[in-house]
């Protein structure tokens, strides 16, 4: 595989930078096994599935995770990534470059301050903070602000409408930076009409870090760090999910977030076991899925890792058309953007 493989040109006026209202009147291009292309809308999905799917969501929530330090007269940009043991945090740097491991930074409300403990030559790293547990979320809703995605441009940082609209219905328990994107579709009329087709719904959870906007920078993607993230399955729905299985009834996962802890979860014989650690699974062509069947998704950035997903999960070929169809249509792309429906390829 060569990272070109997984290239295309979007034109910028195709980047949603808000999101459709009411969210379940977005577009929906229904992608079957062999490349059939349908154009709907959200909230025709309850016609577009079967009674007896099951449908998997994420409910993770995200967090104020962007924040501004000091460290001398230096303003180091820091975006909370995930939780790490001792009261740590893996984090993203803007101005790393600055730093050695040791320093310490001094967030601008003055009383709270972080120690570097370690540097990655990526720009990421570690931060210990001198406060901890209730003191650090109340500190964190204070201080924090949403880290939107590069491409959603807003020049005086995120709305107040975006700290509404970029949380999806599904949310509990936090711990996100970006939001798992193909739940913010969701709204309860949508999730009404789909318990009336006889469609259940199970959650997992799957903090989504700051490094799911990171780029594949090297030619060969196997070459490519991937970022962890933190995941839960309870073994009550690791069971309900198997006997779903066992009576041939499709698993949908809602975004690949989900897919992603599904997959990460199966054993080699497609039986799914309680999870409860990070993952780093990075799903190229060629990857044997095991428990999803239908996958819930926005449109991807070209050279991403979830680019690459969807074309293991649909193939290649099937998938570059798909775009290319988006895109002619005028379909919206990333995380305020349309979705696609998604048959895996037998």
């Amino acid at each position: 595989m060569n990272i070109s493989d997984f290239d295309f040109n979007l034109p910028q006026s195709s980047i949603a930078q808000y999101p459709v209202i009411p969210k379940d009147n977005a577009k929906l291009l229904r992608l079957g096994q062999h490349g059939t292309m349908q154009d709907k809308i959200i909230r025709n999905l309850p016609q577009l599935l079967r009674e007896g799917d099951l449908l998997i969501v994420n409910d993770t929530k995200v967090i104020p995770g962007k924040l501004l330090a000091k460290k001398g007269n230096a303003t180091i940009g820091v975006t909370l990534d995930q939780p790490l043991p001792n009261e740590q945090w893996h984090v993203i740097f803007k101005n790393s470059k600055r730093l050695k491991i040791g320093d310490q930074l001094h967030f601008l409300n003055g009383k709270t301050k972080a120690y570097v403990t370690y540097l990655e030559q990526d720009g990421s790293g570690a931060l210990k903070f001198n406060i901890e547990g209730k003191e650090f979320d109340y500190w964190l809703q204070q201080e924090g602000k949403l880290a939107l995605p590069p491409y959603i441009i807003r020049k005086n940082g995120p709305s107040e409408e975006d700290c509404i609209n970029y949380h999806t219905i599904f949310s509990h328990h936090p711990g996100a930076v970006a939001a798992p994107t193909a739940g913010l579709h969701f709204t309860e009329e949508l999730l009404s009409n789909l318990h009336e087709k006889g469609i259940e719904r199970l959650s997992v959870t799957l903090h989504v870090g700051a490094g799911t906007f990171l780029p594949i920078k090297t030619l060969d993607p196997s070459q490519h760090h991937m970022h962890s993230e933190f995941g839960n399955l309870s073994s009550e729905v690791a069971d309900k999910i198997n006997n779903a299985k066992k009576e041939g009834r499709r698993i949908i996962s809602v975004g690949t977030t989900t897919l992603r802890l599904l997959e990460s979860a199966a054993d080699a014989n497609g039986i799914l076991h309680p999870f409860h650690q990070s993952t780093s699974i990075f799903i190229t062509p060629g990857f044997p899925f095991k428990i999803v069947d239908v996958l819930m998704t926005n449109f991807h950035l070209p050279r991403s890792t979830l680019y690459m997903l969807v074309c293991a999960f649909a193939g290649t070929e099937i998938m570059k058309n798909a775009y290319r169809h988006a895109i002619e249509n005028h379909y919206r792309f990333y995380s305020y953007g349309d979705a696609c429906l998604i048959d895996r390829l037998q």
